[in-house]
């Protein structure tokens, strides 16, 4: 799943080790997240929203691919 965690995070002037604690998640989780090799589940989906108060619609976009 693409998603734009890693511009909304930079624009806040976070690192990833700041979004990981804020999240209470491994800097690790972050970085797997932003690069999109994992999907957060929707409770953490929905934190990260809330963080940057942004919709989920607006963070997360599903892959091109049907499924």
């Amino acid at each position: 799943m693409k998603n734009t965690i890693r511009d909304l995070r930079a624009t806040r002037g976070w690192s990833q080790a700041h979004l990981a604690e804020l999240l209470d998640v491994s800097r690790q989780t972050v970085i797997a997240i932003e690069t999109g090799r994992y999907d957060p589940s929707l409770p953490l989906a929905f934190a990260l929203a809330r963080l940057f108060e942004q919709p989920i619609e607006s963070i997360f976009f599903p892959d091109q691919e049907t499924a």
